[in-house]
């Protein structure tokens, strides 16, 4: 005789998964909590770059409130969360605990931060973010003040999955470049002013004036960092 307790009960493999445990809030490290009490400024609804030496500058400055492998521990922490990885790509100063900017962050920091925002956000979207990357990698090239050699260097790494992508922005800058370049010599060569050189090729006057400023001012730079 047939089991009709076991026939009507479907095998493990396709019972229904019952509702999923809700995950538990992750606890916060009291050395943070104490951190944000004192430091609001720099732990609290907004994050800030921190200066070189702040972790010797807490323990000088308080202590009794702190033990040594507890606050490192912490800003360990704090240092590799997303939040705080953010300020950083986003090239703002590095402060101190009186938050006063003291220096600026590294244009290798910077770029070793958005990397690893993108690579956060990358395992989380549905999306290629690689375009949008490759937006904020050239902004943070420009915005370094080196040349793209230069940049090339300080944050060449052993992956070289991780190079391509800065390979891909250094290539789109070298191209907007030489574009840039040849405009200024189609300019110089017309003996037309801007505004009719413009009209000549059909060109909005501002995006030329623009172009042609950028071009002359690159080559101050160049000039002067050659001297």
């Amino acid at each position: 005789m047939t089991d009709v307790t076991a026939a009507a009960t479907p095998p493990k493999s396709r019972q229904r998964p019952g509702p999923a445990t809700p995950r538990q809030p992750r606890a916060v490290n009291p050395v943070l909590e104490k951190l944000f009490e004192l430091y609001p400024q720099l732990f609290g609804a907004q994050f800030l770059p921190l200066k070189l030496g702040v972790f010797q500058d807490l323990l000088a400055r308080h202590p009794d409130d702190f033990k040594k492998d507890e606050l490192k521990l912490a800003m360990g922490q704090h240092a590799r969360s997303t939040r705080y990885l953010e300020c950083v790509a986003a090239g703002q100063a590095r402060h101190d605990l009186d938050g006063q900017p003291v220096e600026p962050v590294a244009p290798e920091h910077v770029h070793h931060a958005i990397l690893e925002v993108f690579r956060r956000r990358q395992a989380r979207a549905r999306e290629d973010l690689r375009p949008k990357l490759r937006v904020r990698l050239m902004e943070a090239i420009e915005a370094s003040g080196l040349s793209l050699d230069d940049y090339a260097e300080r944050v060449r790494v052993q992956d070289e999955a991780t190079n391509a992508l800065v390979d891909d922005a250094l290539a789109q800058l070298k191209l907007e470049a030489a574009k840039r370049d040849a405009l200024m010599a189609a300019f110089s060569a017309s003996g037309k002013s801007e505004a009719e050189f413009a009209d000549m090729y059909g060109m909005n006057l501002r995006e030329v004036s623009a172009v042609l400023e950028r071009v002359r001012r690159d080559q101050v730079v160049l000039a002067s960092a050659s001297d």
